[in-house]
């Protein structure tokens, strides 16, 4: 077992909405079955908001987005033991996030999966918010519950505007 196994990778989350009301979801190259939300590791001495919207650019390829509201607390989750040793070298058992509501005010053309070499998403698609958690892996459905439990004022906001 990994020496610091009990610690937490900082990590942003990003909930992009588009005009619709529709949340932006990405199927993983190591999935055939489970969509996600944007998300990604927090660099050393990273703004939480800055590493959002890099995240965001770097996942997606688009910065064509605001951020409406900041989740208050860290949200964890753990991964699955089986994952620890190949997931971050080792070095973390899990995953704390803070969250972030996004507009889209792009038009799909500006959404690009293939923006990086080394793209985090195969296919991509605007989900509806009630399908969300199903879709999700696993490990993180509480974790889109509690996203979704935090933000479902400023997104029934955001669909009126």
């Amino acid at each position: 077992m990994v020496e610091q196994k009990d610690k937490y990778r900082p990590c942003v989350g990003i909930m992009l909405l588009n005009q619709q009301g529709h949340v932006f979801v990405g199927k993983r190259f190591d999935s055939d079955f489970y969509w996600q939300m944007p998300q990604g590791g927090v660099d050393d001495g990273e703004e939480l908001e800055q590493a959002a919207l890099r995240e965001l650019l770097e996942e997606i390829g688009t910065d064509k987005a605001k951020i409406v509201a900041k989740n208050k607390d860290w949200i964890y989750y753990n991964l699955p033991e089986e994952f620890i040793p190949t997931c971050w070298n080792g070095r973390y058992s899990g995953q704390k996030q803070r969250w972030f509501l996004m507009k889209f005010y792009g038009e799909d053309k500006d959404i690009n999966i293939h923006y990086t070499d080394h793209p985090e998403f195969k296919e991509w698609c605007w989900q509806s918010i009630d399908n969300l958690v199903a879709s999700a892996i696993p490990f993180k459905k509480e974790v889109y519950k509690a996203v979704i439990e935090e933000f479902s004022s400023q997104v029934k906001a955001s669909i009126i505007e």
